[in-house]
């Protein structure tokens, strides 16, 4: 059977604790003291349940209190604050955890120590992190029980104490000092410990301050104060008397107060009492010197928290009411008082203004300038006007009316003062008799110079913000007006880049929206009968508005009488309710929004002979409408809008007559050749002349595809002329040369004769048998064709060949390859590959990479997925022109 070391391990420490609470039972029945045995079960319970601290408190015999009769603890100055500290019988958890918060340890438990169902005591145990476990729970009940049975074999509840030796009483006069953390609680402690010490029936802590007769500082026990037997003793300059019913111990040299110990019939100590008591005096002298020094201390903590948070306020925020309310309620708070206020003067002018305040009503403001006046004329220099009753003050005399009706009583009144500039007053108005401590005025007067400096800088820097804003206003307008500019130039740049229509009348919408900061603006444009007007384009910049504002603004707008007058002078039209009624259509739909607020303009897109179309400007925000200058600078991109609109007309008619002649030189069908599948496409470029792409197929006698692919020089006229002659070519010479080779040589024999002398044509001619897969093919100066595998490996069929035109007698090589079934063939022309964008070219990388991922598709699909790609990588518009085909063997 294995044992688990662990476990091992707790119950030899649960086997030691036990032991040692059995020892201090045993120490008791031997004849130890209680204290002894009650200190020895601390020990023995810190050390069974891991607590950092151990407490056993006893019952007293009034039974008002519990005493904490033994402490365990690794710190001795923790230890001396608990020793003999008292509780209720009634303090519940809360206490407890206090206990232990203010000790710093987090974790509390505390277990009744309880005799013949009467409790006499308590068992407290502390530690820093993490709760006692069951085990170390159920130890500490243990504890308790033994300290019940200690507690239990003493008749007297255990409150018989032995005399203390002298060393003792030096030890608790230390315990005494360290403890010394305020003045009355230092008192109290030096009064407790010496009663312990010698069996008095109370003790009374005097302490001197300055001048003044000695005062109580703290007291234990039944204690009978008599002042004069202590200055009596103070003034006999002994450091121990023996009155009618005391002892008087000064305390320190020179002496800081005095120890007055009471006995119903005092006896002369013995010398070593009286030596043990000497040193304690001065140790407890010592403690009240460090407390009152502790009290200063503090005073001086939170006047430099007052400080700073003044003056970090100001430097945070640097904002005048948030430096002047945190002065206010720091101020408030450190003095108790409801009453108070900063007053600050105009710069410009001897006007005083209440900038904050607290519990201030009717005209204190008066009483105010008074004070300032005051600072300015008999107490000119003074950090501080005290003014302890102020109906009876002479100096306030001008202001007694409005000090009856404030209810000011006294008045304390600390000039704000930059250098020598008075620039406000900090005021406060306490109650009547309430008269500022020495500290309290340092304190405030201290709070009143920084606060001078504090205002000043934030006065200097909302000036400057007030400067930085207007400055800061007039480079906005000034930069709005350059972004007008600049908007209306990249308008008029893009009205004249583009030649398309329908990218015109975008950009148009587009960038009136962006230039305006409007909800929706639209452009309508003649149908082809010009009955109605009918929306072109549109741009809402928030999509969630789109679908509405589309469902309103694409709906046909009747070109009614009423509306061609209203653009026969060429000026915009703001809608109201009535007209846009009236004008019936996707107008009337707009009447709801019109009337909640919203603003909606028509605009003319004019040329002097015409009017092309009209811009519909919305703005759905009550709170931004359009105004005069926005129909103004709308009318502004209108005009170049139409100009844009008129040329993009005329641009349109022209491609399509372009477009028109070039396919008619394309074929205009496929011969039918079981087992191959063609496709093919030709898209031209923005340019208005035909270009040079040029191919055909034709099935051979022996049923082979012939496919040729070439490219004119030029374009225009010129071109098509080329091109037709290209396709005469191909179609006459196929059938009697039909071999790669063979072909190019006659086709360039022909086309040297025909051409120009700076004229040629780049031609890629090939042959593929349906049955077999044989390829023949022969290049004259074109960029080289793609074979594709079914597995989507791309390789290149390169045959090289001098462009037809150029030079007679030329021979022309003859590549040979096998296209296997569901493989392709993939034919183009320079257009694609010399694609540009921003200067980097298409390239055959990236026609390679897509050729391996698309390969599979038909070869229709093919053929147009090569095409997007390259208009996709220009960015919409091609450079030049583009012709692909694409063969699949199936």
């Amino acid at each position: 059977m294995s044992t688990d070391p662990a476990q091992t391990s707790e119950a030899d420490e649960s086997a030691t604790a036990l032991e040692a609470l059995a020892g201090a039972l045993r120490r008791l029945a031997e004849g130890s003291s209680l204290d002894d045995t009650l200190a020895a079960i601390a020990d023995a319970a810190s050390a069974a349940t891991g607590a950092g601290v151990a407490v056993v408190r006893v019952l007293d015999e009034s039974g008002a209190s519990l005493e904490a009769r033994a402490v365990s603890a690794s710190s001795t100055s923790v230890a001396a604050e608990l020793q003999g500290s008292r509780i209720a019988p009634s303090a519940d958890g809360d206490v407890l955890r206090a206990t232990g918060h203010r000790l710093g340890l987090g974790v509390a438990f505390e277990l009744p120590i309880v005799v013949a169902e009467r409790e006499l005591g308590r068992l407290q145990l502390f530690r820093r992190t993490q709760s006692f476990t069951p085990q170390e729970q159920a130890l500490g009940r243990v504890a308790a029980e033994h300290a019940a049975v200690a507690l239990a074999g003493l008749a007297q509840n255990g409150n018989g104490v032995d005399e203390l030796p002298a060393d003792a009483v030096l030890r608790l006069g230390g315990d005494a000092l360290a403890t010394g953390l305020d003045e009355q609680r230092t008192a109290e402690e030096i009064a407790r410990l010496a009663v312990l010490a010698t069996g008095a029936q109370g003790a009374v802590v005097w302490q001197l301050a300055d001048d003044l007769p000695p005062h109580v500082a703290g007291r234990f026990g039944a204690a009978r104060e008599n002042q004069r037997d202590v200055v009596e003793a103070l003034a006999a300059r002994t450091g121990f008397a023996v009155t009618a019913g005391s002892w008087v111990i000064q305390l320190g040299q020179p002496p800081c107060g005095a120890l007055q110990l009471c006995f119903e019939q005092p006896l002369v100590p013995s010398d070593e009492v009286l030596d043990s008591l000497t040193t304690f005096g001065a140790r407890a002298a010592h403690a009240m010197r460090s407390s009152t020094r502790a009290r200063r201390q503090s005073v001086e903590l939170e006047r430099s928290r007052a400080l700073v948070a003044v003056v970090g306020q100001a430097i945070a925020q640097l904002s005048l009411a948030h430096t002047l309310e945190t002065a206010i309620e720091q101020i408030a708070n450190l003095l108790g008082a409801e009453r108070l206020a900063v007053y600050l003067l105009e710069p410009d002018e001897d006007r005083l203004l209440e900038a904050a305040g607290r519990g201030l009503a009717g005209p204190h403001t008066r009483v105010a300038e008074r004070l300032i006046a005051l600072a300015r004329g008999p107490l000119r220099g003074q950090e501080a006007m005290l003014i302890d009753d102020a109906k009876a003050d002479l100096r306030l005399a001008p202001v007694r009316e409005q000090l009856a009706e404030t209810g000011i009583e006294a008045a304390v009144g600390l000039p704000l003062r930059v250098r020598e500039d008075l620039i406000g007053l900090l005021a406060v108005y306490p109650p009547s008799g309430r008269t500022l401590t020495q500290d309290e005025l340092a304190l405030v007067t201290a709070l009143a110079a920084q606060l001078a400096v504090a205002v000043q800088n934030a006065r200097l820097h909302e000036d400057v913000k007030r400067r930085d804003a207007e400055r800061r206003n007039a480079l906005e307008a000034e930069q709005q007006a350059s972004r007008t500019l600049r908007s209306l130039y990249e308008i008029s740049r893009t009205f004249a880049q583009s030649l398309s229509l329908q990218t015109t009348l975008e950009a148009l919408v587009r960038t009136t929206a962006e230039l305006l900061e409007l909800d929706a603006v639209g452009i309508r444009m003649p149908d082809e009968r010009g009955e109605a007007l009918l929306t072109q384009a549109l741009h809402v910049p928030d999509d969630r508005l789109a679908e509405a504002v589309r469902a309103i603004l694409f709906r046909p707008q009747p070109l009614s009488p009423r509306l061609r007058g209203l653009f026969a002078g060429g000026r915009p039209l703001l809608l109201d309710p009535r007209i846009a009624l009236e004008l019936g259509g996707a107008y009337a739909l707009l009447v709801p929004f019109l009337e909640r607020g919203s603003t909606t303009a028509i605009v003319p897109v004019s040329t002097p002979a015409e009017v092309l179309g009209t811009l519909t400007l919305l703005s759905l925000d009550p709170g931004r409408p359009l105004g005069e200058a926005d129909l103004e600078l709308a009318l502004s991109v209108a005009g170049q809008a139409a100009l844009a609109l008129e040329n993009a007309r005329l641009y349109q008619q022209q491609k399509r007559f372009a477009d028109t002649m070039q396919r008619s030189l394309l074929p205009r069908g496929y011969p039918e050749i079981e087992g191959l599948q063609l496709g093919d496409v030709y898209e031209s470029s923005a340019r208005l002349d035909v270009g040079g792409d040029v191919y055909d197929f034709l099935r051979l006698d022996d049923g082979r595809l012939a496919v040729v692919l070439g490219d004119v020089t030029g374009h225009g006229i010129d071109a098509a002329a080329d091109m037709a002659m290209a396709k005469f070519v191909f179609r006459s010479l196929a059938r009697e040369h039909p071999e790669p080779a063979d072909f190019l040589a006659a086709a360039n024999q022909i086309v040297v004769g025909e051409v120009a002398a700076n004229k040629f044509i780049t031609m890629l001619y090939l042959t593929l048998d349906p049955a077999t897969g044989a390829v023949a093919c022969g290049c004259a100066g074109h960029p080289w064709p793609r074979l594709v595998s079914p597995a989507g490996l791309v390789s290149v069929l390169e045959t090289s060949g001098l462009a037809l035109g150029i030079d007679p007698g030329q021979s022309y090589d003859e590549l040979r390859a096998e296209l296997p079934a569901g493989g392709a063939l993939v034919l183009y022309t320079d257009g694609v590959i010399e694609a540009r964008r921003d200067g980097e070219l298409y390239g055959e990388d990236r026609l390679d990479a897509l050729l391996a991922a698309r390969g599979g598709l038909p070869a229709a699909e093919l053929a147009r997925a090569v095409v997007d790609d390259c208009r996709v990588f220009t960015g919409g518009d091609l450079t030049d022109d583009c012709a692909v085909v694409a063969i699949r063997r199936i």
